[in-house]
């Protein structure tokens, strides 16, 4: 204890923050020393994203060498609509590659800080980056519609050479947004320009998905597991079946639902419940039920426009093997929103070697 208080007052307890700022200037120091030979630059540059990608707003290696990217307001046409999206643009040089950036179902969407972050990390790596404003995202909802205006915003990013030159692009989405990636990469128009799909916590069934979000149930090697999901999965599923129904009633009591529980998890929806008719009482009993072999059932009984959003954006029984882009998956095993078992089953449905 006397040594601690000595090397204290003797301004010891600086010496781990001055070497850790040593060390930062030594890596600064080294990355320039190499950044400029390719083989090296090969190397060490995802060690560079993925400093940056943790560092987040505070200094790191990667903003030390290069510019602040820039970013451009983008008004584009896709399937006889305008779509709005950000392109982001290395601050010095040319892009070496394009891609779109897609965030998971968040209500700010393509503005969210998180993404805004990403996004900057990879304009800073070479990438030119346009991120699309999805607006069933800012209800907190999955459209099939969003496929094709991701489809469009590939289309827009390619159309630009200088942003994907020599046809270099590809895709990076979240969660929700991996499966819609993957459907938009098997769109004609595009499915040959299409590289790469990077899908970070992304789904495969749906189905499995939603007996997961409401029940917390997901299978390794056959077996039951379990753990406590995000509620917010039960949240986006109920949103986005929402608009599907006929009965205006049931569409206001519905979001009722979601809106107080997204405000307080604990509050008591059975009031409500007592007054759905018979579409939002099959939702209902479906975010309530606890047993996943009665999950099929409850899934069966849901309206036919609801059960059709799903069977459009489910990837199960779609034909992947007209992918061309080679797919990078990431998971986490403690994934509170889709198991990471979705992430490997994805994988085995793809050809070998190709995920």
């Amino acid at each position: 204890m006397a040594a601690s208080r000595v090397s204290a007052r003797s301004g010891f307890v600086r010496r781990p923050a001055r070497r850790a700022a040593g060390a930062m200037a030594v890596i600064i120091l080294l990355a320039v020393a190499i950044f400029g030979l390719s083989w090296m630059r090969n190397l060490i540059a995802p060690a560079l994203v993925l400093t940056d990608i943790v560092a987040g707003a505070a200094p790191s290696p990667l903003k030390a060498l290069t510019a602040a990217p820039r970013r451009v307001e983008m008004r584009f046409s896709g399937n006889g609509e305008p779509l709005d999206g950000d392109l982001y643009l290395p601050g010095r040089g040319r892009p070496r590659a394009g891609v779109v950036l897609v965030p998971g179902v968040v209500p700010l969407g393509h503005r969210d800080p998180r993404l805004a972050a990403f996004a900057q990390t990879l304009a800073r790596a070479g990438f030119a980056v346009l991120a699309p404003s999805l607006p069933a995202y800012r209800l907190r909802q999955v459209q099939p519609g969003d496929v094709a205006r991701i489809s469009a915003a590939f289309r827009h990013l390619v159309d630009h050479p200088d942003w994907a030159p020599q046809g270099r692009a590809g895709m990076v989405a979240f969660s929700y947004a991996v499966g819609f990636a993957v459907l938009a990469a098997l769109d004609p128009a595009i499915r040959e320009q299409v590289r790469f799909v990077v899908g970070i916590g992304g789904y495969y069934d749906l189905n499995e998905v939603l007996t997961y979000a409401t029940t917390g149930h997901y299978r390794v090697d056959g077996r039951w597991r379990q753990r406590t999901p995000d509620p917010y999965g039960q949240w986006v599923f109920l949103e986005s079946a929402r608009p599907h129904l006929r009965d205006a009633r049931d569409r206001w009591l519905l979001g009722e639902m979601a809106r107080r529980k997204l405000e307080n998890l604990d509050a008591d929806l059975a009031p409500l419940a007592r007054e759905l008719g018979p579409e939002g009482r099959s939702i209902y009993r479906l975010l309530t039920n606890p047993d996943p072999a009665a999950v099929p059932a409850r899934l069966a009984a849901l309206p036919v426009a609801v059960r059709g959003v799903l069977d459009a954006l489910t990837l199960h029984d779609k034909d992947l093997t007209a992918l061309r882009a080679r797919l990078i998956l990431l998971a986490g095993e403690d994934d509170p929103l889709i198991p990471y078992t979705q992430s490997l089953a994805l994988a085995r449905a793809v050809p070998a070697g190709q995920a």
